[in-house]
């Protein structure tokens, strides 16, 4: 015996979420990510590398792989360009130091990821002490990174953006 579902009711679409809304979250979890990071250390000291330890790295490095670039990449392409375009000399200059973190950023995982990786696969040949002076840096880089973006780079980039829905120019948006 079959039975047929009673069909569901049409609805309004959802509102698409704006794009800002998914790179601040992605802030929010790049944080929470470099404290898993520094959580895992701490438990390789405490009680070395066990299934806790490899499922961490696995987890930071799905962020750092994933996500994580899949955010700056967005940006480059989503954010900076109109800002880029302003004439705000300030603004111009804060969006070229973050597309310079975007690199030092990238270099320091392409130095990083291999040690986790050989965490999250088992393997005890990573360099602890190493990640126990590069972690630090890697999250002081990230933090400024995601301060300077939140206090004045999205902000100017949503004005810019309501500029160009109202049909406004891109030099009205950023002055």
């Amino acid at each position: 015996m079959t039975t047929t579902r009673a069909a569901r009711p049409s609805r309004p679409a959802a509102p698409a979420l704006p794009a800002f809304e998914s790179l601040d979250r992605t802030h929010r979890a790049a944080m929470e990510m470099l404290e898993a990071f520094d959580r895992l250390l701490a438990h390789l000291d405490d009680q070395g590398l066990d299934e806790t330890a490899q499922a961490s790295a696995r987890e930071i490095m799905a962020f750092f792989e994933g996500p994580g670039r899949t955010h700056h990449a967005e940006e480059e392409q989503h954010v900076f360009p109109g800002l880029l375009a302003s004439s705000d000399a300030v603004l111009i200059q804060h969006v070229r130091r973050l597309q310079q973190d975007h690199g030092w950023i990238e270099e320091d995982w392409r130095e990083l990821s291999p040690q986790i990786e050989a965490i999250a696969n088992g393997y005890n040949w990573y360099d602890l002490p190493m990640l126990r002076l590069a972690l630090p840096v890697f999250t002081a880089l990230h933090r400024d990174h995601i301060a300077l973006e939140e206090a004045i780079v999205y902000p100017a980039a949503r004005r810019h953006l309501q500029a160009l829905q109202e049909g406004g120019s891109t030099r009205a948006a950023t002055e």
